[in-house]
């Protein structure tokens, strides 16, 4: 029989041990700077009896100088005492080992996007005007801008009806690129701002249940793919908004049930829609508000504010006037497809994260 201490260098497992001679065990706050050198455990013999320096627990290390048959002696004593303090360990702590590593790939573009969950029965239980409700997508840009605000390493946020995406910088390190911290932290920031801000919106209409939110994560690995991205969720919203404006068009306005506006709408396209739309009620689609057909996009801009600066002393000095800068988050309700914006634009693709 043995008696081993845990090497203060092994941290979670016992990768190494001091061999002790077999005389009895000192006492833990002795261990003396004089041991000899750790033995690795392919050098520990197969099935040696050891014990714990500390505790005294006895165990049978199956341990064999084979890489592959190797089985480590997962002993944790809440006794263990390491430089001169205790550790805060248990003999559950190896279930961290089920954890699966969930980082995300280095060098790419991290969107986050949530969407509302059952928001047709939570849009009519709270009555949104139909076919869009102007609050309601105010809130949603409130909720958005303070993740950006909270968020730094967010250089684009788009959102429309009930969805909004989140663009973090390619070399963003927040959570260590953990996605399931990065998805579930921003989530829930959103879902806080948006109860939060209610009052602000919907001043005569209390919450009667709590709304809820899905998220997921997706990587883009160039930037021909988070254009892409961004172009698929805005064609998106051109598509739902210049259906559900012509669907509540023909019930509110033109007397048809909602089965019956269905079926009159299946199988038309874009120009039906507007057809329908212009010579029945006349209502030119590309008058409608462009909250509404473009849904709302997030960006940072420097907003330059002139101002005195005063030197330092025992009392007030004018100072040289100088232009400082402050960076807002601002709304624009404009055509991300087109190449234009992002000409305007060019720091949005070429953002860097602030700390790496």
């Amino acid at each position: 029989m043995i008696r081993i201490c845990r090497s203060s260098s092994a941290r979670n497992r016992l990768t190494s041990f001091w061999v002790i001679p077999k005389s009895p065990a000192p006492a833990a706050c002795s261990v003396a700077s004089s041991l000899p050198p750790p033995l690795r455990l392919e050098e520990i013999e197969t099935n040696a009896r050891v014990s714990c320096f500390v505790c005294g627990l006895q165990e049978t290390g199956f341990f064999s100088p084979s890489r592959r048959r190797r089985r480590p002696f997962y002993h944790l004593c809440s006794n263990v005492v390491v430089s001169g303090r205790q550790m805060a360990k248990s003999k559950y702590e190896y279930v961290k080992a089920f954890e699966c590593d969930d980082r995300c790939l280095p060098n790419s573009w991290v969107v986050v996007r949530l969407d509302g969950k059952a928001f047709h029965r939570f849009s009519a239980q709270h009555g949104f005007d139909k076919p869009n409700d102007e609050r309601a997508l105010r809130l949603m840009n409130r909720a958005a801008s303070a993740v950006l605000r909270d968020y730094t390493d967010v250089c684009i946020g788009y959102g429309q009806s009930d969805e909004y995406s989140f663009v973090f910088c390619r070399n963003a390190q927040l959570y260590n690129r953990r996605g399931t911290k990065i998805v579930t932290n921003v989530v829930s920031c959103f879902t806080g701002h948006y109860v939060f801000h209610w009052p602000e919106f919907f001043a005569d209409t209390a919450l009667i249940y709590p709304p809820t939110f899905d998220g997921r994560i997706v990587l883009y690995p160039t930037d021909d793919n988070l254009r892409d991205y961004l172009s698929w969720r805005q064609a998106d919203c051109h598509i739902n908004n210049l259906y559900n404006t012509t669907f509540w068009a023909l019930v509110l306005k033109g007397g048809l049930k909602p089965v019956e506006a269905e079926t009159r709408l299946r199988g038309t396209v874009a120009a039906d829609k507007n057809e329908i739309l212009f010579s029945q009620f006349g209502i030119n689609y590309n008058d409608e508000n462009q909250l509404y057909r473009k849904g709302t996009v997030l960006v940072r801009r420097r907003i330059s504010i002139d101002g005195e600066n005063e030197e330092k002393g025992p009392g007030p000095r004018p100072g040289k006037k100088k232009t400082d800068f402050q960076t807002e988050i601002v709304a624009l309700n404009v055509d991300i497809i087109k190449a234009d914006f992002w000409k305007s634009n060019p720091e949005i693709l070429a953002s860097r994260a602030t700390a790496v």
